[in-house]
């Protein structure tokens, strides 16, 4: 059921709504100019602001992202407030792996494969900047693990 699925987005287990859906549960929107934090660490994000979507537990994501030109590419995003930065209303910050290039304005729909852990916050920017490395290795394995060989997999049918 419906509930079942927030239920499951809501306590962070993406891979248990997936299983109800059929598919992996995506987020959309358009990337937003933000404060450049994550570029000054080396990982660069796009930025989305949800509005009018079931919001998933507040916490960081092994993700699939597919752009408007069809091009898909795995990474990993933090959904929150931002601990160390406080930020007033809920962000989709979402970094992509191996990608260059300007995604200002354009188009993003974000599978949420696996859940990685929950936002925290941390004494200083270097022991964030090391999370987020140790975070992006972790999606990187799981992803791999996933076995995607159909780039449409997360956006079509769960395995």
């Amino acid at each position: 059921s419906s509930s079942d699925i927030r239920a499951a987005l809501k306590a962070g287990r993406p891979d248990e709504a997936a299983r109800l859906l059929g598919h992996y549960w995506t987020l959309e929107g358009h990337v937003a100019h933000g404060d450049k934090c994550g570029r000054a660490l080396g990982f660069p994000t796009a930025n989305l602001r949800l509005e009018g979507t079931i919001e998933p537990a507040y916490g960081v994501y092994a993700v699939r992202v597919r752009l408007a030109d069809g091009a898909v590419h795995d990474g990993v995003a933090n959904f929150g407030i931002r601990p160390m930065f406080e930020l007033p209303t809920p962000l989709l910050e979402v970094h992509l792996f191996d990608f260059a290039g300007d995604l200002y304005g354009r188009h993003l729909r974000v599978a949420l494969v696996d859940y990685l852990r929950p936002e925290q916050k941390f004494a200083g920017l270097d022991a964030l900047k090391a999370q987020i490395t140790a975070d992006s290795t972790k999606a990187r394995e799981l992803l791999t693990r996933r076995g995607f060989t159909d780039a449409a997999a997360p956006f079509v049918t769960v395995r």
